[in-house]
């Protein structure tokens, strides 16, 4: 089952990088601003905050094996049945579509690795993200060896690997649900010791708004990195292939990040994500808002700091909502779509208004948003 998570997440990071590596081919195709190729990655992003929300309840409700067999297959069909003169608006409705399959398994690894795991699934978390870092590693470099002329051939070959995933998870033997609502029973649990009788278990309550406020922003700036990598790059005089390269680089330091906390001899808290995004924070004030040369270098040191950011968060989340952990890690992850959605975007938009690299220098207030989210986390109780 870890090793369908793990594999899952490999085609999770290519979908995530299609937009970006292609960036330059698709500009060219379809005619494009910064703010519309925005557009693009804000349809996949409100698909997969569909998805991820969607998830959660029927996590919490029905079996695993045919949601997980239905989320694959519904990414396999919208990515591999992009035509040859496919329009912007189609383009939009297909990424849509592989944004609500991605972001349900999304949802459903995150709530298994959570049900399982308990405490202490900060580490396994992390391990199977870590498979989202290597497929968006991986991709951008495939894209520019194999695809660099044919945009289209990179959605395809993502789409015949959800299939393959799909077939495999009809394969797989799932865990029992440890759901209530899945088994059918009724009488609620023993109390968790020094569990209050609120806020751990409201989904709706204020006790969401700092994990759902973190995943808005870690999302929202590694969206805009990657879609806008090979627009700065160019922004720099350097050639699309730094681009590409820097996206990589940027995932390398993710993954390089995410293996870190495997080896964390304490167990990973909001106190590690003050420190990420603190750290982050100067990274971007002084790479991009100084003006520094390496775009690799400054790539590779944002994804190492951010690393841990997400799996932590969503194990987190898992730890403090322990009662409803589909709707609680879907709604975080929602609200991570949501910022995928908003922040390209917006960031494109100031792009076209002054300049890429000054859009992503403003990205340190969302690096700033989740240190002192993650303090209001490390101060609770």
């Amino acid at each position: 089952m870890l090793a369908l998570c793990f594999a899952s997440y490999l085609g999770f990071g290519l979908v995530l990088i299609l937009v970006g590596a292609n960036q330059a081919e698709l500009s060219r195709y379809f005619g494009l601003d910064f703010a519309q190729t925005g557009q693009l990655v804000s349809a996949l992003a409100a698909g997969l905050g569909v998805g991820v929300v969607a998830a959660g309840p029927l996590f919490d409700r029905y079996p695993q094996r045919p949601l997980f067999v239905g989320t694959l297959a519904l990414a396999a069909v919208a990515l591999f049945s992009i035509g040859g003169e496919v329009s912007f608006t189609r383009l939009i409705v297909h990424l849509f579509a592989a944004g609500m399959g991605i972001g349900g398994y999304n949802t459903l690894i995150n709530a298994t690795v959570a049900e399982r795991f308990a405490e202490r699934s900060a580490r396994p978390m992390s391990m199977i993200h870590a498979g989202a870092s290597v497929g968006a590693m991986l991709g951008p470099a495939l894209i520019g060896w194999l695809w660099a002329d044919d945009w289209r051939a990179s959605f395809h070959f993502t789409g015949a690997g959800h299939a393959a995933l799909a077939a495999g998870a009809a394969c797989v033997r799932f865990p029992v649900h440890g759901s209530r609502l899945a088994r059918g029973e009724r009488e609620d649990p023993p109390i968790e010791r020094n569990e209050p009788s609120s806020g751990k278990r409201n989904v709706l309550s204020t006790a969401m708004i700092p994990f759902a406020g973190i995943a808005f922003a870690y999302v929202g700036i590694e969206t805009a990195l990657i879609v806008f990598a090979i627009p700065y790059s160019a922004e720099r005089g350097l050639a699309e292939e730094v681009g590409r390269s820097a996206i990589s680089i940027f995932w390398l330091g993710l993954l390089l990040g995410r293996l870190a906390i495997v080896g964390w001899r304490a167990v990973p808290g909001a106190g590690l994500l003050v420190g990420a995004g603190s750290f982050a924070s100067l990274l971007l004030a002084a790479g991009i808002g100084l003006g520094g040369a390496n775009v690799d270098a400054l790539f590779g040191a944002l994804g190492f700091a951010m690393g841990s950011v997400y799996p932590v968060n969503m194990a987190l989340t898992g730890q403090r909502f322990s009662r409803t952990r589909g709707v609680a890690t879907g709604a975080a992850a929602g609200a991570g779509a949501l910022g995928g959605f908003a922040v390209p975007w917006w960031t494109g938009a100031v792009g076209d208004a002054v300049g890429i690299g000054a859009a992503l220098s403003s990205l340190v207030g969302f690096t700033l948003l989740i240190a002192l989210l993650a303090a209001m986390l490390w101060r609770s109780p």
